[in-house]
């Protein structure tokens, strides 16, 4: 997705959530910074990590998720969408691609990525905090990414949530066959650090950008959608 054709989505969101652009882009430029020594990976590389036409994201996976997330994988791409990470290092599984804006378990992610999975990192105005902390740790290959605006070196592929964003990127790259895995876009699980109103006010956007949005070309499934 062309930032063109994202920005006028980015500018709904932020009025119908109450966020501050400016925040957005101040993140954006500390992540930046802290990242100015890491490895990065270039747009070309990453499409090599991209290399079939169907990809699997992983949401909020459980242990129960597992098996299938491992059975529809076979041959495909397989994107970690936040804190799934976290239950796949935990079953031994480390995915190609990690999408993360750094919440849940940033040593699950960093112990994935130091055994080979590229980090997509993400900033937002909300984890300037989690940016500081733990963004220059990362051992293998990131990409530093945007929901304001990209540069030379911040990318923006479109998308709002980690899930969404990991599917806005497999259709950048031009895949064709996406398969969700541990999406609940309705009843979110409860978390007790977060504002869970705000959270399904975030998944409906999510759920938007996925399927309202998604290319007549692109083949989405979700076990979860009804």
């Amino acid at each position: 997705m062309r930032f063109s054709e994202w920005e006028p989505v980015y500018e709904e969101i932020i009025k119908d959530l109450g966020i501050e652009r400016t925040a957005d882009g101040s993140s954006a430029r500390l992540l930046k910074m802290l990242t100015l020594n890491s490895d990065m990976i270039s747009e070309d590389e990453l499409r090599e990590i991209i290399r079939t036409e169907a990809v699997v994201v992983g949401g909020n996976v459980s242990n129960d998720d597992i098996n299938i997330l491992c059975s529809v994988a076979k041959e495909r791409t397989m994107i970690s969408a936040g804190s799934a990470t976290d239950v796949l290092v935990m079953n031994n599984i480390i995915p190609d691609i990690v999408v993360t804006d750094l919440d849940g378990d940033t040593e699950k992610q960093k112990k994935a990525s130091s055994f080979g999975s590229v980090t997509l990192i993400h900033a937002h105005g909300d984890n300037t905090d989690l940016i500081m902390e733990h963004a220059k740790n990362f051992k293998g290959k990131i990409m530093i990414t945007t929901q304001s605006s990209p540069d030379t070196i911040l990318s923006n592929f479109g998308g709002f949530t980690d899930g969404d964003r990991a599917v806005c990127l497999a259709r950048h790259f031009g895949v064709k066959n996406i398969t969700l895995i541990g999406f609940n876009f309705d009843t979110p699980a409860y978390r007790s650090d977060t504002d869970m109103e705000m959270k399904k006010r975030k998944l409906k956007w999510a759920k938007k950008i996925i399927f309202d949005m998604n290319p007549f070309d692109v083949l989405i499934t979700d076990s979860d959608r009804p």
